[in-house]
This record gives structure tokens, sequence and C-alpha cells, in this order.
């Protein structure tokens, strides 16, 4: 069985769309401004219905978001087995990713098989004390579905992204949307922006604007309607991708 939770709700239909993935589950919790403690109160409360349920052998979760660790603890309150994909990963600053960085710490100490990207991450768990016989190498999917959707002669869905021009100078491509980069940040980096473009005549910004209403705001609000820099909807996921492999 797959579970959802629609914790992004915009963007992850797209993603279900383009790898051909059907939920068995949808909690549909997005909701306008929710805090993280409302997001993680309905994701408990929807995958604990959907456990007593199914009563599965083992619950897999996905990489470092809050719907990952309320997965796996959801699974823990009902002593089901777990596995995490995308283990290990650590920075050690728990405010850096905020809150994907304590969200991976919990995610471990609840796991039972874990499954690691890289050699590093698998250190990181031995040094944790996790035993090494429950850790599992086993690669980035993240790189996995890079793979898969670049295409060599791909069509832009996106109608400014097909002008051909745009590539005749150099390209900086930017996305930012992090919750440690809201405020005095985004700002900060909003501004460099603009002193590149001022500085550099040659390079152009193409800048695909995260869906949510704070980045929308202050980005618009320092480089809307500047010379050489195109402030773009969110892109769909193939084509972003597809322009971070032209450039």
């Amino acid at each position: 069985r797959i579970i959802v939770s629609g914790q992004h709700r915009e963007m992850l239909d797209q993603m279900l769309e383009i790898f051909q993935i059907n939920p068995d589950y949808n909690l549909n919790i997005m909701q306008q401004g929710q805090s993280l403690s409302n997001i993680t109160k309905n994701i408990l409360l929807g995958i604990e219905k959907i456990l007593k349920k199914e009563r599965p052998s083992m619950v897999l979760v996905q990489g470092d978001t809050t719907t990952t660790f309320t997965g796996a603890l959801a699974a823990f309150y009902q002593k089901i087995k777990i596995g995490h994909v995308e283990a290990g990963l650590r920075t050690h600053n728990k405010y850096y990713p905020f809150p994907e960085e304590v969200n991976r710490h919990l995610t471990s100490v609840l796991t039972d098989l874990h499954f690691t990207p890289t050699k590093k991450s698998c250190e990181n768990l031995l040094f944790e004390g996790v035993k090494r016989e429950d850790i599992f190498i086993s690669g980035n999917t993240v790189i996995d579905s890079l793979f898969l959707m670049i295409k060599e002669n791909y069509i832009f869905r996106e109608p400014l992204l097909k002008d051909k021009k745009m590539f005749d100078k150099k390209i900086i491509l930017v996305t930012i949307h992090r919750r440690e980069n809201w405020g005095e940040p985004l700002r900060k980096t909003c501004q460099a922006i603009n002193k590149i473009i001022d500085e550099h005549p040659d390079v152009s910004v193409i800048f695909p604007l995260h869906k949510n209403p704070e980045i929308r705001r202050n980005v618009k609000g320092i480089l809307q309607n500047k010379k050489d820099i195109l402030l773009l909807d969110t892109l769909d996921y193939d084509d972003m991708i597809n322009l971070m492999s032209k450039l």
C-alpha cells in the first residue's frame, strides 16, 4: 500500500503522474498557512487509522520531511517495523535544514532497517550506534530520478523556456525555499543576484518561484521587472531537471 500525506499537494500531483504512482491513501492534509505542529498532528492521526486497518509487516518512509518522521512514529506506536530510505544524512546543526535535520535523527532512532544513499551516510549511522547489519547502502533515489528524467531532445512545457535566444548568455539557475532561508537570508540572496546582474552583462538569471507565498512576496519585491532576471512560476519537475541539465 502507498500512502501520501498531501503535504505539498500541488507539487505532489505532478510527481505522481510523472512516475505513474497511484496512492492507495491520500491524507490531503494541505491547508493554507498551517504550522508544523498541525502537519504533525494530522499526519500522525491519519496514518494511525490506516495502519490499524492494514496491519503491514513493515512501513517504508522516504526522505526527511515531517511526513517521514511522523509516518515512522505512527508505525512505532503500532509496533510495526520501519524501513527508512535516504537514511543517515546529517549536517549536525539541528536548525539547518529546519526541521529536516531533527526529522532525520528522530526517524533513525525509530528505524529498524536503514537504506542509506552513500558510504558517508552509513558511517554517520555507525557513529550514532546503529548496527552495521541493519544498514544497507542502496544509492541515492534522487540521482536515480534525475537520470530517468533527462532527455537529450527535451521540449520544455514552460513557454518562456522555449526561446533558444535565452541560452545565448551565461545562465544562473536559482531556486530557494527552505524555512531557514526565509526572511533576511532570502533578501540578501536577492540583493546578491541584483549585484551579479549589474556587474556582469553577459549573465542572465532564471528563478522559478516556489509556491510558498512568503517566498514569492519577498522575491518579487526585489527582483520583479529587472532586466536579465526571469521570474517563473514553479516549474514542473521534468522541466526543472532538463533545464538544469542544459546549464
